[in-house]
């Protein structure tokens, strides 16, 4: 008979599990397995840096691209070198075919409500880019197909990503280094989407009340309203208060506002959006004051501080505590059931975010306080 030693037995014992271990769990890629994916829609700009981001990642697989627009379907495809068998102009289709385990968004956001509603019922996970929805209508229709359908749903914004966000969001709320939150500040914007350059098929929808919920409001007002709620541990505010105005002279922009700052209230501070397309230069920044210090991110990966009295000290941060430094890397890691979508891209805190702009709408059009208690 043969002899086995016990290093032998439990290496034998311990087979399957190191098998799966090393292959991924039954019924998932594997590790070195990409993850099939697909895109619904092309008319939104930020797809070009979906496409440069892409490229070379072993992770996923592109798969299917939903575009009924023939000639954009065209474009693009010339532009990335894109094999024409990608593109359907029927989604229910591509879905069908193709078996993608998750698809991007890139629409105007009113087609945000039908296009989930059609992906979530394929039970397919999905991400899209911000904000999520023209309306709480809308936003609670999405919530509803994607809970029925038990798929994830992640939000996507630039400043999820930025270092210095979430070293702020480290040393305020993790670690309490300024003591309680009593005044935060976010300016976004630029010079326009016309002045800056956007494509013709992003220029007219972002001007379009209905397809984009606004102007400068809704495109980067939530940029503000999703980080002020992430730093509040999705506290809603108890009042949002707002003003807008048209202050650009070119027609294109004549059915939206080009300018919009929104006060949000909170029980114990207090916090200040201003969005614009007016700008001299593009910025996404953000403050954060306590009752012992303060914190400034001025742009993706520098910090400014003071504690307790401190000289201000400036430095330069890196991505911490975790993996993710872009959503094609998150999404990744969702659609391999790794992590559980939370914080700023989650549809908790975007729901919150909604709720914010919606109001912020009503307010600007009353000139009123909104409550939401």
């Amino acid at each position: 008979m043969q002899k086995f030693s016990i290093v032998s037995l439990l290496l034998i014992t311990m087979l399957p599990y190191l098998s799966v271990a090393a292959n991924g769990s039954p019924g998932q890629p594997s590790p070195k397995e990409p993850v099939k994916i697909g895109i619904a829609r092309l008319t939104h700009g930020h797809i070009h840096g979906f496409f440069s981001r892409f490229e070379g990642r072993s992770d996923l697989e592109l798969v299917g691209i939903h575009e009924p627009d023939t000639a954009l379907a065209r474009r693009i495809a010339k532009r990335y070198d894109l094999d024409s068998t990608l593109f359907y102009t029927d989604l229910h289709r591509m879905i069908e075919e193709e078996n993608p385990a998750g698809i991007a968004i890139f629409s105007n956001t009113f087609e945000h409500k039908s296009l989930v509603e059609t992906i979530a019922s394929a039970g397919v996970d999905i991400m899209l880019e911000k904000p999520l929805a023209v309306s709480m209508e809308h936003a609670r229709a999405m919530q509803k197909a994607v809970r029925e359908n038990n798929v994830h749903l992640i939000v996507n914004y630039e400043t999820s990503w930025y270092a210095s966000n979430r070293f702020i969001h480290q040393q305020v709320v993790a670690q309490n280094k300024i003591g309680n939150i009593r005044k935060m500040v976010v300016r976004s914007g630029h010079r326009g989407p016309k002045e800056i350059g956007v494509t013709d098929p992003f220029l007219s929808w972002l001007t379009d009340p209905k397809l984009n919920g606004g102007g400068a409001l809704t495109d980067f007002g939530c940029y503000g309203a999703n980080l002020m709620t992430w730093l509040m541990g999705n506290q809603r505010p108890i009042t949002v208060t707002a003003l807008t105005q048209q202050l650009k002279d070119d027609p294109v922009y004549a059915k939206v506002d080009d300018e919009a700052t929104i006060i949000l209230e909170y029980p114990h501070a207090q916090g200040i959006i201003q969005a614009s397309w007016n700008w001299p230069y593009s910025r996404k920044d953000m403050e954060v004051y306590g009752t012992n210090g303060m914190m400034l991110a001025p742009d993706h990966n520098s910090v400014e501080f003071r504690y307790d009295g401190q000289q201000r000290i400036a430095k330069e941060v890196s991505v911490q505590s975790d993996r993710f430094d872009h959503y094609l890397s998150y999404f990744s890691a969702i659609l391999r059931d790794r992590v559980e979508p939370k914080g700023l891209s989650s549809l908790e805190n975007n729901m919150i975010v909604t709720e914010i702009l919606d109001a912020a709408r009503k307010s600007a059009r009353t000139g009123k306080s909104v409550s939401l208690e």
